[in-house]
């Protein structure tokens, strides 16, 4: 086996199809299928099969694909011993959640190692957080969600070893303008928000997700392209919103919103990582201080 070949098989186990490899590689798809091809002869089984949906691995193929991501990481952390450069984790975080809850476990993680280079990337979307961790381009993720397992509150974790630790709870709040026939209420029960205007952002949001499993199909659902302007509509009477408390705490206090007398369940922040990068140096770190 080559390291290119290894990384020429992580790129299509990614993208599913020779040429999406190949585009993302930067090389041509007769190549990509060259080194696939070798790869397979010498380790004399096949680790793709082809269907019409694109290249999906054997169990031969789910197998290479644990030791393809130990043995690039070994290789990278020979090069960066070697050259006397010490090699930074990449944290990924939902956007969402970068400015306001991640600060604090950077400023746990400098106390436990000064020094140690971290380089946060905000993204959008779970989905993509998760297959950079599952790839090996994040060392680990801060993502929202509940329950035992990844993926409760209701979203497919990629075909990856991937382990986690809930790092704070997330309290969520169900708010409206101030003067919302629903705020004198005494208590509220999910049936009370029955044909009201819910705003929420896209089916995948984790806010989205949690008003769902919440309220059910009764209220009607209001598209509000992110927090920000779920919060400002919310202000200005046209709808409710089911948010975190940070993200509205100020707009609580200062009475341009006013909450709404329903329990609602608080999300996790949840850490994720793959259980088989735990020697990537610096990451157990970032797991202490995420626990701390």
């Amino acid at each position: 086996m080559e390291l290119r070949q290894l990384r020429t098989f992580e790129a299509v186990v990614r993208h599913r199809t020779v040429t999406d490899a190949a585009h993302a590689l930067d090389l041509a798809p007769s190549s990509v299928s060259a080194q696939i091809r070798a790869l397979e002869r010498s380790l004399g089984t096949a680790l793709f099969e082809r269907t019409a949906r694109g290249m999906r691995t054997t169990g031969a193929g789910d197998r290479l694909l644990v030791w393809a991501r130990r043995l690039l990481d070994q290789a990278e952390q020979a090069r960066a011993e070697v050259a006397g450069y010490e090699r930074g984790i990449r944290l990924g975080a939902l956007q969402t959640i970068a400015a306001a809850l991640v600060p604090r476990v950077l400023e746990r993680l400098a106390e436990r190692r000064p020094g140690l280079r971290v380089e946060v990337r905000a993204g959008a979307g779970r989905d993509g957080l998760l297959a950079d961790v599952a790839a090996g381009r994040l060392e680990a993720a801060l993502l929202l969600d509940t329950g035992d397992t990844l993926g409760g509150l209701g979203f497919a974790p990629p075909p990856a070893p991937l382990t986690f630790l809930d790092v704070e709870p997330v309290p969520l709040v169900l708010v409206a303008a101030p003067g919302h026939p629903l705020a004198g209420r005494p208590a509220l029960v999910p049936a009370d928000l029955a044909g009201e205007r819910l705003l929420a952002d896209v089916p995948a949001c984790s806010f989205r997700m949690a008003a769902d499993r919440l309220l059910g199909p009764g209220p009607e659902r209001v598209h509000a392209d992110g927090v920000p302007v779920m919060r400002a509509w919310a202000e200005q009477g046209l709808g409710v919103a089911l948010l975190p408390e940070f993200a509205v705490a100020s707009s609580l206090a200062a009475g341009t919103l006013a909450r709404l007398p329903l329990v609602a369940p608080d999300l996790s922040l949840r850490l994720v990582w793959r259980g088989d990068r735990e020697d990537v140096p610096g990451l157990r770190d970032v797991l202490y201080a995420a626990s701390a």
